[in-house]
């Protein structure tokens, strides 16, 4: 926590200000250790401050003992001016994305009334901007969560058979992670088949699965707070030859992408690499996402790999390698691992079968 305060410090100073709220429930925990539903940090040069309500405050003494502990009550115009008058600053940051313009106005003309001069300054991106690069100890609980669900793929492939409905797929997936270690999801379980699978975010419904059509199963698992995000596309029975074509230009454009995919490479430059398969494959227009985004505390975060993306990839970034084809009426193949940038090049951290397996399981 200490590094992670001096990171965050250094950019504050970089940008000329003294001090910034962080409301953002993984960001604050990422800075704090403090993983509790309601609550505020405080960051300046020298404070650290934590507030939160009564039914937090000893949770928080445990969980953040580098912070000071402040109990609040009622709404944060009520004890905010009051606490940032102690620190005596003239400009304080606020997370944009997290604070919305309701709670922004309550804020400014709480603290002009009672510091004028004081001027919020709106910041994007910046503890986020910390946390996409990952300590080994963070790495570790993401390869956990990872193995999570290559055991949960290869428990199901064993479970799964016709007749079964995409709801009883999801319930022995996440069933089986749960028993197995994984704290809440997240993110629900995607079990979708046949003309379904077309949809990227598909629920799991009552339809029931047949032999030889696609069934897209995506899922994850949580270790420490850390997510993992495994994408595996399967056919029951024999698979027709469209089914192997679709499968094999994802399954190629992957591959291609983990092995060229380097450090200091846009991510768009990266997205292009898989993107092209595809459209070589004539499947371009069938590709509509980008082909990966960061994993960590959130199933979701920095890096984004994408045709408009801009982040630039380094060493210790976590991110999936996604793509996809979908046509409506017919299905969806995708295929997704979680994978981390190690001495410049990417490493696979899931390990669930995409090459060897048997098209027609029984």
């Amino acid at each position: 926590m200490p590094d992670r305060l001096q990171r965050l410090r250094q950019r504050l100073a970089e940008k000329e200000i003294e001090a910034i709220i962080v409301s953002q429930l993984e960001n604050r925990c990422y800075l704090s250790g403090f993983d509790g539903s309601a609550g505020m940090l405080l960051i300046g040069q020298q404070q650290s401050i934590l507030t939160t309500d009564f039914r937090y405050t000893e949770q928080a003494g445990k969980q953040a003992p580098q912070y000071t502990i402040q109990q609040t009550s009622g709404e944060v115009e009520s004890w905010l001016p009051d606490l940032i008058g102690q620190l005596n600053i003239k400009k304080l940051g606020f997370e944009t994305e997290h604070i919305t313009h309701a709670m922004y106005n309550r804020m400014s003309k709480a603290l002009q009334k009672a510091q004028p001069g004081l001027k919020l300054i709106p910041l994007e991106g910046v503890v986020e901007s910390i946390r996409k690069i990952k300590e080994p100890r963070e790495i570790e609980f993401i390869q956990r969560a990872a193995r999570l669900c290559d055991a949960a793929f290869e428990h199901i492939c064993q479970k799964i058979k016709a007749g079964l409905t995409e709801k009883e797929i999801a319930w022995i997936i996440e069933s089986f992670l749960r028993q197995h270690g994984s704290e809440v999801l997240p993110f629900d379980v995607i079990v979708a088949s046949g003309p379904n699978s077309a949809l990227p975010h598909a629920k799991a419904s009552e339809r029931i699965i047949k032999p030889g059509e696609p069934i897209v199963m995506d899922f994850g698992a949580k270790v420490a707070g850390y997510c993992s995000d495994l994408s595996r596309t399967i056919c029951l029975g024999k698979a027709d030859e469209k089914f192997q074509k679709v499968y094999s230009v994802v399954l190629e454009a992957q591959l291609q992408a983990i092995e060229e995919i380097t450090a200091a490479m846009s991510s768009q430059q990266a997205d292009g690499i898989a993107r092209e398969v595809i459209a070589k494959a004539d499947y371009g227009d069938a590709f509509g996402h980008g082909l990966g985004h960061g994993l960590g505390l959130q199933v979701h975060e920095l890096p984004f790999l994408g045709p408009v993306t801009k982040d630039i990839l380094e060493n210790n970034m976590v991110f999936t390698i996604e793509p996809a084809i979908y046509l409506p009426g017919w299905g969806g193949v995708r295929i997704e691992d979680t994978t981390v940038m190690d001495c410049g090049k990417i490493r696979v951290l899931s390990q669930a079968d995409k090459t060897n397996f048997k098209w027609g399981l029984q």
